[in-house]
């Protein structure tokens, strides 16, 4: 068994003209399955999901808005999981790094007709 050790960071540079920052650390052969760290300045971004995305919450405050209102906040040290279809915003009400894993769900086959 092979085990890689990966370095973390502490203080990633982000850069003065976008408000995040990405390292993505894997990604598998089928690009279906990535992991990686992310951190963020102040901002609120609109989003749309087609993955799952499983979030470790290591510094700041998260407030994620559904498109129907619905809000719920986590904060560092939180787990969490935003479902593949969710849509909605993303406020990073403080400065925000977390460790992130994602997987794209396979799109559903194409069904045929006989006829």
């Amino acid at each position: 068994m092979t085990v890689r050790s990966i370095r973390f960071d502490p203080r990633p540079a982000v850069e003065a003209a976008s408000s995040t920052t990405v390292h993505e650390w894997y990604q598998d052969r089928t690009g279906a399955f990535s992991a990686g760290f992310w951190a963020s300045h102040p901002c609120e971004i609109a989003v749309t999901y087609e993955e799952d995305e499983f979030c470790v919450l290591i510094e700041g405050t998260v407030e994620l808005t559904d498109a129907s209102g619905h809000t719920e906040t986590y904060e560092a040290g939180a787990s969490f999981l935003i479902p593949s279809g969710f849509t909605g915003t993303w406020k990073s009400v403080t400065a925000v790094r977390k460790f992130y894993v994602v997987h794209l769900p396979k799109a559903p086959a194409a069904q045929t007709s006989t006829g």
